[in-house]
């Protein structure tokens, strides 16, 4: 999606947002609540960027039968894993889209989607401001199988390894309530964080069926913070093997035909996920 010269790109706004938060929980529990009313005047104008830059109206574009239709499906997967900011399978890619913007995204172009991607970036590296790519497994740095990230995010961000699955599923549960709670909610929004609020606990609290984001972001953000320091760890050091051995593309799309190779089985499918 294009944006204006010199404004920051999603990533770039996320990680302002988490520098605001963090600044604001530290004003407050300093006692210095007019800085951190200033802060939280800050984050507000932050989010706001952040939800013009990926969550803005879409430009129509042309089809082939004439008619104006939405984005096109990379920039529709790209849009759903920015508001997921985890590694995903494409059901759930599919289901955050479907709830969070208008328009839906045909599985069937899901399936050859990173294949595309890798074939385009070989072909002319970094020709593109982003690729969607695979997550790659902490153990032997091959591709996960069936879960798509994004190459502008961190590489540690990128791979998974035992505790990612459960700790990226509490991030985007996180992340999808928090945006939710900016607004009032649609029946298709409610129903996907209610996937996701019945499988943590403590983030339901009424009618079945029916979440309350701020709830259920709490909740997430509660069981994060038992999860986080060692997956995060544990992706550091994988992160830092993957720029010691892999070149440019191998740390996009992983080292398939090298796993085969130094262990003599398949690559394994750790941090598959299909929710």
């Amino acid at each position: 999606m294009s944006r204006s010269p010199g404004m920051p790109s999603p990533d770039e706004l996320e990680t302002r947002i988490s520098e605001l938060r963090a600044a604001v929980r530290r004003a407050m529990s300093t006692g210095d609540r007019r800085e951190a009313r200033h802060l939280r005047a800050e984050l507000r104008e932050a989010e706001k960027a952040w939800d013009d830059a990926v969550l803005g109206e879409p430009a129509p574009v042309p089809r082939e039968d004439g008619e104006r239709g939405l984005l096109p499906v990379r920039e529709q997967v790209h849009q759903a894993l920015t508001l997921l900011g985890a590694p995903a399978a494409p059901k759930l890619i599919g289901s955050v889209y479907a709830a969070f913007f208008p328009g839906e995204i045909p599985g069937s172009r899901l399936t050859s989607l990173r294949r595309d991607e890798e074939r385009s970036f070989r072909t002319a590296p970094y020709a593109r401001p982003y690729y969607l790519c695979a997550a790659l497994t902490a153990d032997l740095l091959a591709p996960a199988r069936g879960l798509l990230t994004v190459s502008t995010w961190p590489l540690e961000q990128r791979i998974v390894g035992p505790l990612s699955p459960r700790t990226d599923f509490l991030t985007s549960a996180a992340r999808l309530a928090e945006h939710a709670g900016r607004g009032r909610p649609s029946p298709d929004v409610q129903r996907l964080l209610w996937r996701f609020a019945s499988n943590i606990p403590g983030a339901v609290n009424g009618t079945v069926g029916t979440v309350d984001p701020a709830v259920l972001a709490e909740a997430a953000r509660a069981e994060l913070d038992v999860h986080r320091d060692p997956d995060r760890r544990r992706r550091e050091s994988a992160a830092t093997r993957a720029r010691d051995r892999l070149d440019d593309a191998e740390r996009l799309f992983g080292s398939r035909l090298r796993a085969l190779r130094d262990t003599g089985r398949r690559p394994a499918s750790n941090g598959e996920m299909d929710r």
